[in-house]
């Protein structure tokens, strides 16, 4: 179903239809982002606010409505933050209001793990390294950030979609369910460097 993350109209039809077609809800996976790239002193104000609505308010607004709806029908369920290494490092790649946006998502998610754990909810995020997406395209294409990239990950290389799915099966099975606020990097060793 699409939807604009960033208008609440259009997360709570989300919710409704797959309350109605599923039951329930007890997963959700936060994953809408964009980013803006360039100085920070070039940065639009309107390109900060939408990155900002889509990457924080967007989980924001969708994590509210399918918590609503685990509480109501007493649903021990999992959330799933898509966050990033730019949550929880700097780099050379000019990006502010992601890396703000990013590195808010990272704190929300111990805020909501926090305050639902009683409940049975788990809230925890990945942190992915860099992937090749819609969104890393131009980045990836760029020789010098894919050298800066590869040299600054230990595995020396960027990762594959695929490598992502382990550890959201993992976040979002009872595998971890004794795991809630954490943030698990994904990132080729990125953060261990």
């Amino acid at each position: 179903m699409r939807a604009d993350v960033t208008l609440e109209q259009d997360i709570t039809s989300v919710v409704d239809r797959a309350e109605k077609e599923f039951g329930k809800i007890d997963i959700l996976v936060n994953n809408a982002g964009i980013a803006t790239v360039g100085p920070l002193t070039d940065l639009l104000l309107s390109d900060w606010e939408n990155t900002i609505r889509t990457n924080l308010t967007g989980i924001f607004l969708f994590s509210k409505h399918v918590i609503r709806s685990m509480l109501k029908l007493g649903i021990k369920g999992s959330v799933i933050n898509i966050a990033s290494i730019y949550g929880l490092f700097g780099d050379i790649v000019p990006a502010a209001a992601y890396y703000a946006s990013k590195g808010a998502v990272v704190n929300l998610t111990r805020a909501m793990a926090v305050e639902f754990a009683k409940t049975g909810i788990r809230v925890n995020a990945i942190a992915p390294g860099y992937f090749p997406s819609e969104m890393t395209k131009e980045i990836l294409s760029n020789s010098v950030l894919l050298n800066h990239i590869k040299e600054r990950t230990p595995m020396g290389r960027v990762g594959d979609p695929e490598e992502l799915k382990g550890a959201l099966v993992f976040l979002a099975s009872s595998a971890s369910s004794y795991i809630t606020g954490q943030c698990i990097a994904v990132d080729g060793g990125w953060s261990a460097f």
